[in-house]
């Protein structure tokens, strides 16, 4: 990597509540790439938090970054909590408060020619000095307050909740205000983020889709995985980080709903559940017929490769689901709720299959999907290249040089 480049710019200030390292769940992938697009930009300083020690992550970033820091992060939840509802802050942003990071953050743009900050997520818009004076671009990508609003509508740890939704509701306006441009991930939630402003004239908001690698995605480049070929399915996929709530909610919405209704139908079916770090509720299903917890895998190709469908029965979701562009990408059909088709403008019946939220019409809408093998083969093989035509990260991250103001790149990706 040059370090020595910066074109118009000076040195780039990254803030990440994660190592961007390895990109291999939802917000490290879009981190990953954000990253990489504005180490071409000029010289990057990144600073991060990690859960534990992350030597992988260290020798990624002392390639990419010209330098960096990653705090710890040590503070239990509960801890958080405690410290939040004393100090009336949100609990997001105290769970990454560190020490450590704003002395470096203040060392390095004293020490380099920082021109711009730029902020993935809005738990670490805290760390950004109010005498800045360079350039502030905070990617939110999705509307954390709104997230926090729907646990509370659902009666989920209501009191505490509704305060984590209007506190950062207030962080997310103040962030706005300060920030050359806010950037959200889809032009619904850039829709839900103005009309939850009180002054939304006073927030520039330009809005950057999530990107998909199509190489690595290749339906040619990964084989099913053996264990899946050797039984006889049909084979239904769900991906994705396990203990975070809308995956597990969406997937024991399939194993308590949607599978008993499967099974009358194709009495071998498998649901397989793939991701890291699944909950004691989704652990307590694994080996129920019918059902498949694998927990942590090296790599999610081999089960998206041999499945019959991939589902994403999302209940609430924020922003673009990478999960349903790796799938489509992988040249599966997909089968998903409109929460989870949010940002992403396929069609219904030729790029995927759109269902309600109900067991019985999504079942309906599987039982056709798999009666038609041509039909399968026909919307997976257009998937794929609705997202080789609309979610190149590339194109995705265009517009990003001409917002840190670097108009000689901006203009050359316009060209």
């Amino acid at each position: 990597m040059d370090r020595t480049r910066a074109g118009v710019m000076g040195g780039i200030l990254f803030l990440a509540h994660r190592v961007p390292f390895p990109p291999d769940r939802g917000d490290r992938i879009r981190a990953h790439h954000l990253l990489k697009a504005l180490a071409r930009l000029g010289p990057v300083h990144v600073g991060c938090f990690a859960e534990g020690a992350d030597n992988a992550g260290q020798a990624a970033l002392a390639e990419m970054a010209t330098s960096y820091c990653i705090a710890p992060r040590t503070k239990a939840l509960p801890l958080a909590g405690i410290e939040a509802v004393l100090a009336g802050k949100p609990v997001s942003l105290t769970a990454f408060n560190s020490r450590q990071l704003a002395t470096w953050v203040h060392e390095t743009i004293a020490r380099h020619d920082i021109s711009a900050i730029v902020v993935f997520s809005g738990q670490m818009g805290q760390y950004v000095p109010t005498e800045f004076a360079g350039r502030v671009i905070i990617d939110l990508c999705d509307v954390d307050s709104a997230k926090f609003a729907s646990y509370a509508e659902a009666g989920e740890r209501v009191w505490l909740n509704a305060r984590e939704a209007r506190l950062l509701a207030i962080e997310e306006e103040r962030l706005g205000r300060r920030a050359d441009a806010t950037i959200l991930i889809s032009e619904a939630e850039a829709a839900l983020y103005r009309s939850r402003l009180t002054a939304p004239e006073k927030v520039a908001v330009q809005v950057i889709g999530n990107g998909i690698d199509a190489e690595f995605f290749d339906p040619a480049a990964a084989r099913p995985h053996p264990q899946l070929e050797s039984l006889p399915g049909p084979h239904f996929v769900f991906t994705g980080q396990m203990d975070y709530r809308p995956n597990e909610q969406a997937a024991l919405w399939v194993i308590e709903g949607l599978m008993q209704r499967l099974l009358q139908r194709f009495p071998e079916a498998i649901f397989h559940v793939v991701g890291r770090n699944p909950t004691r509720a989704l652990m307590a299903h694994h080996g129920t017929p019918g059902v498949h917890v694998w927990g942590e895998v090296p790599d999610v190709r081999p089960f998206i490769a041999a499945a019959d469908a991939v589902l994403a029965p999302l209940l609430i979701a924020r922003g673009v689901q990478n999960k349903v562009l790796e799938a489509m990408a992988m040249a599966r059909p997909v089968v998903l709720t409109r929460d989870a088709a949010t940002g992403i403008d396929a069609r219904d019946g030729e790029d995927w299959l759109m269902s309600e939220a109900d067991p019985a019409i999504m079942c309906n809408r599987i039982e056709a999907l798999l009666s038609d093998p041509q039909a399968s083969a026909r919307i997976g093989a257009a998937a794929r290249r609705f997202v080789l035509d609309h979610h190149g990260w590339e194109a995705m991250l265009a517009p990003l040089a001409g917002l840190l103001g670097d108009r000689d790149e901006a203009e050359r990706h316009a060209a």
